[in-house]
């Protein structure tokens, strides 16, 4: 096998090497980096769904609360805006999802599902806890979810602490059975928000098609100009060399004169074939001068 041939071999494994490598670094970064992105907005709408619950305790519930007496208006709900406001959200992103689920609510619409569950039990398990997130599969694709704890605070007991003490419209419109018995601080649900990966992760890999392009661009013209390179510098020079020693060989000395005037490891080899091709001149005039024989 021919020494640049040889060496493109190596030259390809290497960059074949390199190439994997990098492209491993570079889905894990970027997937990484698409799941940050897809935190930050889930952050960014949980945020968003708390200032709804806290404009309407705030600014709502003391102007319907005489009508609570005698009408049960989930309108004055902190819960209820906030769903509703990502009910009208998710209109223009549909693949986004937002609930407030309990383990025991009012309303069993409301009532957690397995997972939902699972996420509630971590929280009163870890009352420390303040936030939780992670990903699941889900109809749609890959979800990421986060989830912040429903504590029962004071003035939620009036409504959800003993069936007798509770609003005589909220009775009438859901019953006894369900929705009390909160305790003070408990964690009844959580909140939680879900953001699709999909979207996150496929930008993640146009963005990375782009590059490997790139990347594989510059490869090859890095080995182009490798190869270049090495035909310069070595493989030209060692091929004039080889004709000359072949020229040498054949009792040609005087006619082959060794390229000189390097000042690297090729001129030297070249000027220390060009003394053996003198010398070697010298010694067969040596040999075929006058007196020899007699």
């Amino acid at each position: 096998m021919k020494l640049l041939l040889r060496l493109n071999v190596v030259l390809v494994v290497a960059f074949g090497v390199a190439g994997w490598a990098a492209h491993e670094a570079c889905v894990y970064f970027q997937q990484a980096d698409a799941r940050r992105e897809a935190l930050k907005t889930a952050v960014l709408m949980l945020d968003s769904a708390l200032a709804s619950r806290a404009y309407t305790a705030s600014q709502i519930d003391p102007l319907l609360v005489d009508r609570m007496q005698t009408d049960f208006l989930p309108q004055s709900i902190p819960f209820y805006a906030a769903t509703q406001t990502f009910a009208a959200l998710r209109k223009l992103h549909p693949n986004f999802t937002y609930s407030e689920a309990a383990l025991n609510p009012t309303n069993p619409r409301d009532r957690a599902t397995d997972w939902q569950a699972d996420v509630i039990d971590q929280f009163r398990n870890h009352p420390g806890s303040r936030q939780i997130h992670g990903e699941r599969d889900t109809p749609m694709g890959r979800s990421l979810f986060l989830a912040r704890p429903i504590r029962a605070q004071p003035e939620c007991l009036t409504c959800h602490g003993l069936p007798a003490a509770a609003p005589a419209s909220l009775i009438a419109r859901y019953g006894r059975d369900h929705g009390f018995g909160w305790r003070p601080n408990e964690v009844i649900g959580a909140q939680i928000v879900s953001v699709p990966l999909a979207d996150s992760l496929a930008g993640a890999r146009r963005i990375f098609s782009g590059i490997t392009a790139v990347i594989a661009a510059m490869l090859v013209l890095l080995l182009a100009v490798i190869n270049a390179a090495v035909y310069g510098m070595i493989v030209r020079p060692l091929r004039q060399m080889t004709r000359h020693a072949d020229e040498v060989s054949l009792g040609r000395a005087a006619a082959a004169a060794f390229p000189s005037g390097r000042r690297d490891e090729i001129g030297a080899l070249g000027e220390a074939f060009e003394r053996m091709r003198k010398s070697l001149e010298k010694a067969m005039k040596m040999l075929g001068g006058p007196g020899r024989g007699t």
